[in-house]
């Protein structure tokens, strides 16, 4: 059942508490909350508890009922006897009715644009074939003019990989318009006859290294295009302005916001994006915070900002100081980067390397000017050759272990390569949903022995890597109840498989909020400022109508039942549940 709160504004004169004329007053306070602050020592690598947890009998409980806040920051955290002295004239009583409350929620790797964008166009992740997909596309682009282009994003490369559509099923549909439909994971994209025309591709083009144009037994273009053959037709997309890009980013971190996410990390920002961040920073419409790592494909970009250096933002509301680089590619669509040949595609280990795009001197340059990055390897041989390249940066770069560089996906780690992850002080940046939405199809990829390296939670925490878990949106439902309980559980969203898929390295509860709160803010290098809810700390908070600590152990599967109710960031109600009934006394 869904809790409900009110917000109320409430004088001296209506609570007659004690009062403390040395205290400082609160702008606002939050009274019956189930709180859990995290302010407590780390769970063992094995998931235990701290001695000092809110935790006994294997039941969690929370550590506190009510919260202060002055401007940004928190002033108290603790029972409700002694929030009295924070309270004056103008301070706002937030009643939670028995809400959880937690540190504000952090999404570490999005592609936040994309999620605007399609919040504006035309979503495909829930079509299970190109029939449904292409049927929803004619509803939706009913209006749409002709010679204009048809977009979509969202069919999944991985499970469509064994029999890819082609491009006369667009044609047929849509013979007036230009079609460019991106994967779920953005490495794959479906087009129609008029937008291989448009991007001057032919029979004849020659795909770029790393990248696959699908032809059919004559030699023609059937009108998919894998792993870095997609840059052909994107570039040929017509490109937003720099107003319209903010636009999209904006539609995006509301969102987030509203799914009570205080902070996001975009995983590959270029130009466009970081001149969109900065418009929207400049007019103070950055409602949440983001920590923006710059796409080193973007080379003209990264130069820049080699000589600029890294930048951390007095106000916490957009860092650069970070960069993303891919290695390989993804495993659905067979670009990972494998050890061996694929368990269904003999002869084939996928690409990597520069093969892929990946420019060490870009990345080193970035490095040796104090850029941490996040490198995209998802196979085992495509992670060991980041390990290899990373573990040579530190040699060259005296000083830059300390940098805290994250390997994004981490997906299929070889066994004796995990130990390696905490010699090097790596972080690993992964993502529950994936686990959970791969199993269809990932042992086939890669046989009953590989797979058990994995998505590999537990075995990285037991070798003692820091982890960061997130969504990798749009490419991944970014729900927090979705990813807490493929987490906790290893099921999907019908809670199968009924066991879990590979249980043994499911996480327990404690380190999936972890790994979306204080562990994500360590791998912004924030941990000092946000994650936990502790006076001092910034007030970022999420407010859910779950116990998802309690759940866990009860029942975790009504944790997909979760709602956000508010999102706090720097002090400020940003996002709160229409329900809620605003009152003054």
């Amino acid at each position: 059942m869904h809790k409900t709160f009110t917000i109320l504004a409430i004088s001296i004169s209506v609570i007659l508490l004690c009062s403390n004329s040395h205290a400082i007053t609160a702008d606002t306070v939050l009274i019956n909350g189930n709180v859990y602050s995290l302010n407590w020592g780390e769970p063992s690598l094995a998931g235990e508890p701290a001695d000092n947890a809110p935790y006994e009998k294997g039941q969690w409980r929370p550590d506190a009922s009510s919260i202060a806040i002055k401007d940004n920051k928190i002033l108290y955290v603790g029972d409700e006897p002694n929030l009295a002295p924070f309270i004056g004239d103008d301070t706002i009583i937030i009643d939670t009715n028995g809400a959880t409350v937690i540190p504000g929620l952090v999404d570490s790797h999005v592609h936040i644009a994309e999620l605007g964008e399609i919040l504006q166009r035309i979503n495909l992740a829930d079509e299970a074939s190109p029939a449904t997909a292409i049927a929803k596309l004619k509803i939706l682009s009913a209006d749409l003019k002709a010679g204009e282009w048809l977009i979509g994003q969202g069919w999944d490369e991985g499970a469509w990989a064994n029999s890819y559509p082609n491009r006369q099923m667009l044609d047929k549909a849509f013979p007036n318009n230009p079609v460019y439909l991106r994967s779920l994971h953005g490495f794959a994209v479906w087009v129609n006859t008029e937008a291989l025309k448009l991007a001057d591709i032919n029979d004849q083009t020659k795909a770029p290294i790393g990248g696959e144009i699908l032809r059919d037994d004559q030699g023609v273009a059937t009108g998919i295009l894998l792993n870095r053959a997609t840059t052909l037709i994107a570039d040929a997309v017509p490109k937003p302005s720099v107003q319209q890009f903010a636009d999209y980013i904006l539609g995006g971190m509301l969102q987030m916001a509203k799914d009570g996410f205080v902070s996001v990390h975009e995983a590959g920002a270029e130009s466009l994006h970081i001149a969109a961040l900065n418009h929207l920073k400049a007019n103070k419409n950055l409602p949440i915070r983001m920590y923006a790592m710059l796409s080193t494909r973007d080379k003209k970009l990264a130069a820049e900002w080699e000589k600029k250096g890294p930048y951390t933002d007095p106000q916490g509301f957009l860092d650069i100081r970070s960069a993303k680089a891919y290695y390989d590619g993804a495993l659905g669509s067979r670009g990972a980067r494998l050890l061996d040949d694929y368990s269904d595609q003999a002869g084939h280990r996928g690409v990597s390397g520069d093969g892929y795009g990946f420019d060490a001197s870009v990345v080193d340059s970035l490095i040796s000017t104090g850029f941490q990055v996040g490198i995209h390897a998802i196979g085992d041989a495509g992670n060991r050759e980041v390990l290899d390249y990373l573990a040579e940066a530190q040699t060259k770069y005296p000083g830059s272990k300390d940098l805290r560089h994250r390997v994004e996906h981490a997906q299929v780690i070889a066994s004796n390569d995990f130990k390696r992850f905490k010699q090097l002080a790596l972080i690993a940046s992964m993502q529950p949903p994936h686990a959970v939405e791969d199993k269809a199809w990932a042992e086939n990829r890669l046989g009953s022995n590989r797979i058990k390296g994995a998505y590999a939670w537990r075995t990285l925490r037991e070798a003692g890597v820091p982890l960061t878990f997130n969504s990798d949106l749009p490419g991944s439902d970014h729900s927090i109840f979705y990813a807490l309980h493929a987490a906790i559980t290893r099921r999907d969203k019908q809670a199968q498989p009924s066991n879990g898929w590979y249980p043994e390295q499911a996480v327990s509860i404690e380190e999936a909020i972890r790994a979306y709160t204080n562990w994500a803010a360590y791998s912004a290098f924030r941990e000092k400022q946000t994650g936990l809810l502790k006076p001092g700390y910034w007030a970022d908070l999420s407010i859910i109508d779950i116990d998802p600590f309690q759940l866990a152990t009860s029942s975790p599967a009504k944790i997909l039942e979760g709602k956000v109710l508010m999102t706090i960031v720097n002090g400020k109600v940003i996002y709160s549940d229409q329900s809620l009934d605003a009152k003054e006394q």
